[in-house]
C-alpha cells in the first residue's frame, strides 16, 4: 500500500522462516521475500502448518503455492477466519482453471498503472477506428511479453519493468496536453506504435501479477489464455466506462471551465512522475 507495508507475516511451525530471508525486494505493490531451506529429511513440510500472522485483522486473502520435489502440490486459499494452513500429504488445489478468467480481470482492475496508461491512450485518441487499432495493438504487444515471460524466453529484473511501466504513463501526459492544443506529434499521428512499445512492458507486468498467483506446468497455455482474456474484459470495461463518462459529460449543458480540461494530463503526468521516480529508486537500490 504505497510505501506502507501490511503485518502479513508467514511462520511455518517447523520454524523455517523465522530467520531473515535471503531476499527481499519491492516489486507491483508486492513486497517480496525469498528463505532458502537445505533438508535431508524426506518430504520435510508434509504435516506442518503455515500461519499468517495478521491475516485474521484484515479484508485480505492469502494464496499460498507449494511446490514438493515429492510431486505434492498445494493451492489454496488463506482467509482471515482462519488464517493456519495444514499441508496435507496429498495434494490439493482450490485454483481452478475458471479462476484465472476472474483473476485475469481482478488483476488489470486493481492495476491503477495499468488503467493509467490506457486512459491515456483513450485520451490521446479520438477516432474510434484508431482506438481500436491503438487498443489492438497494445493488446497484441503484451500478449506476446506475458507469454514469452512466463515462459522464460524474456526475462528483466521486476523493479526495472516497473520503473519502464511508470514511464509510460509519464510519456503520455504531455501528449495528452498537444492533443487538447491542437498540435500533433509523432506519438499523436502513430498512437498504436507507441501503444506496441510500451505494451511490450506492461505484459512483464502482467507476468509478474501471473506468477504472483500461481499456475500448473501442465496447465500453462489454458491458464496463460484464461488470465489473458481476463485482463482483456478488465480493460475493455474500463474504456467503456471512460467513453460512457465522457459522452455523459459532454451532452451535460453546463459550461467548461478550460482549465479543468487540463485535470486529465496533470493526474496522468503526476501519478507517472510518482511511480517512475519510486520505482526507480527502488531498481537503483536492488
Amino acid at each position: 500500500m504505497g510505501d506502507v507495508v501490511l503485518h502479513l507475516v508467514p511462520h511455518l511451525s517447523n520454524g523455517w522462516l523465522e530467520g531473515p530471508p535471503d531476499q527481499q525486494y519491492a516489486a507491483g505493490g508486492f513486497l517480496i521475500r525469498r528463505w532458502r531451506i537445505n533438508s535431508t529429511r524426506r518430504n520435510p513440510l508434509l504435516g506442518t502448518t503455515l500461519q499468517i500472522e495478521g491475516l485474521a485483522y484484515t479484508l485480505t486473502d492469502v494464496f499460498a503455492r507449494i511446490r514438493l520435489l515429492s510431486g505434492a502440490d498445494v493451492d489454496a486459499i488463506i482467509r482471515p477466519e482462519s488464517p493456519n494452513l495444514l499441508i496435507p500429504a496429498a495434494d490439493t488445489r482450490e485454483i481452478t482453471l475458471p479462476a484465472y478468467l476472474r483473476l485475469g480481470i481482478e488483476h488489470i482492475l486493481s492495476g491503477p498503472d495499468h488503467l493509467l496508461f490506457v486512459l491515456g491512450l483513450v485520451l490521446i485518441v479520438r477516432q474510434r477506428s484508431m482506438l481500436l487499432k491503438t487498443v489492438s495493438a497494445f493488446t497484441l504487444a503484451h500478449s506476446i511479453t506475458l507469454a514469452a515471460t512466463i515462459l522464460g524466453k524474456v526475462s528483466l529484473p521486476p523493479p526495472l519493468v516497473e520503473a519502464l511501466i511508470s514511464l509510460s504513463i509519464l510519456f503520455l501526459a504531455p501528449e495528452i496536453l498537444r492533443v487538447r492544443e491542437g498540435r500533433s506529434s509523432l506519438t499523436i499521428r502513430y498512437p498504436w506504435a507507441v501503444a506496441f512499445i510500451f505494451g511490450l512492458f506492461h505484459g512483464m507486468g502482467f507476468a509478474s501479477g501471473l506468477k504472483s498467483l500461481g499456475f500448473q506446468s501442465g496447465e500453462l497455455f489454458a491458464t496463460l489464455g484464461l488470465f489473458n482474456l481476463g485482463v482483456e474484459i478488465g480493460q475493455l470495461a474500463f474504456i467503456a466506462v471512460v467513453l460512457a463518462i465522457g459522452r455523459l459529460l459532454r451532452s451535460m449543458p453546463i459550461a467548461t471551465y478550460a482549465p479543468a480540461l487540463r485535470a486529465p494530463a496533470y493526474v496522468v503526468g503526476i501519478a507517472g512522475a510518482y511511480w517512475t521516480i519510486q520505482a526507480s529508486t527502488v531498481w537503483w537500490g536492488s
